[in-house]
């Protein structure tokens, strides 16, 4: 059986680990530990993705699976005159998801300090209905911290300069339900899910067909993330990656779903339709759809010129990158595509 609540346990562990594109190394380390806990060898290549390997029934073909553990996050833009700050971002998202959040800012020095992402007209009883028409953007948006700050000179003080990492609260929680809700399921179950299959192996003493390697990576929310250092052996490549429920969507939070298309085009056709035979011939609950604003490692990989057949798959998250939630159905679900996939000539 599937270790489901293994999967949850770290999925939690590593939501709450702060880990914003650029500033990864505290839960790639997690990461790491976890498959060396599971007797699985690992690497890191140059970029510090982390790199975990099965040796297969054939080792002259492999098969590799992405997962990144970068999120959505921001820095430090400008210390303003009254102690506030103002950030950029990292990653896409709308300003108006981030209003309200509480957030935690590292400074250069290794401190953290707590803050509150506001406008810079949140006060109805001062602005009035200015609070409510001020556009959201990087002009507007700023940080409130929790700390007797009133000139760019109190901020200095504590230490905290341009350029430093702005962690947003994930408010992480599992329901009765079970249902997660959490900030950055993008794409940290997606992790979950590959730390789940090869727990899965070495729980039951498997072997793949073909030598796997996890791949996580730490740029994909920049675009990057699986550009380079991907294994030379690799003949297919799937990104274990969020899908994304909503209006004229097929996916939902209970299944896992296989992508046909995004903003980078098709995924390798023949790769496709073997997954959703694999899906169906061990019942596992499936949906297939294609996402118009959306590109994956599987993506970047080709856009950098390797050559091997790509696929996505990935649990449904609802809400992506904003107050996203999933279920942990949809994640069991990848998981068993994952073993089933990996099991499979």
């Amino acid at each position: 059986m599937i270790d489901i609540q293994y999967c949850i346990d770290r999925l939690v562990k590593i939501l709450k680990t702060p880990s914003p594109t650029g500033n990864t190394k505290s839960v790639m380390d997690i990461v790491e530990n976890e498959f060396k806990e599971l007797n699985i060898s690992t690497y890191r290549t140059k970029k510090d993705a982390l790199i975990a390997t099965i040796k297969g029934e054939n080792d002259d073909i492999h098969r590799t699976l992405s997962g990144h553990v970068d999120t959505l996050g921001a820095m430090v833009k400008e210390i303003k005159s009254n102690g506030r700050l103002k950030i950029t971002q990292i990653g896409g998202y709308s300003w108006n998801t981030i209003e309200g959040e509480y957030c935690v800012v590292e400074a250069s020095n290794g401190k953290e300090f707590s803050g509150t992402i506001l406008t810079n007209k949140a006060s109805t009883h001062v602005h009035g209905s200015e609070t409510s028409k001020t556009e959201r953007n990087e002009n507007s948006i700023e940080i409130r911290l929790d700390e007797n700050v009133n000139s760019a000179e109190d901020v200095n003080k504590l230490g905290i300069s341009v350029g430093d990492f702005v962690f947003f609260d994930p408010r992480t929680t599992v329901t009765e339900s079970g249902f997660i809700k959490s900030r950055h399921l993008d794409d940290k179950a997606g992790v979950a899910a590959i730390l789940a299959a090869a727990k899965y192996f070495k729980d039951n003493n498997l072997t793949p067909k073909y030598t796997t390697n996890f791949f996580i990576s730490n740029y994909e929310e920049v675009g990057h993330g699986a550009s380079a250092s991907i294994p030379e052996k690799t003949a297919e490549f799937i990104a274990i990656d969020m899908a994304a429920p909503g209006d004229g969507q097929t996916s939902d939070e209970f299944s896992v779903t296989i992508c046909a298309k995004d903003s980078s085009g098709p995924y390798d056709l023949e790769l496709k339709n073997r997954l959703v035979e694999i899906a169906k011939s061990n019942n596992i609950n499936y949906k297939i759809d294609i996402y118009p604003y959306y590109g994956s490692d599987a993506s970047a990989a080709l856009r950098a010129g390797w050559e091997f057949k790509h696929g996505l798959i990935g649990p449904g998250v609802d809400a992506s990158h904003s107050h996203e939630r999933t279920h942990k159905d949809a994640i069991e679900n990848t998981v068993k595509l994952v073993i089933n996939y990996l099991l499979s000539e």
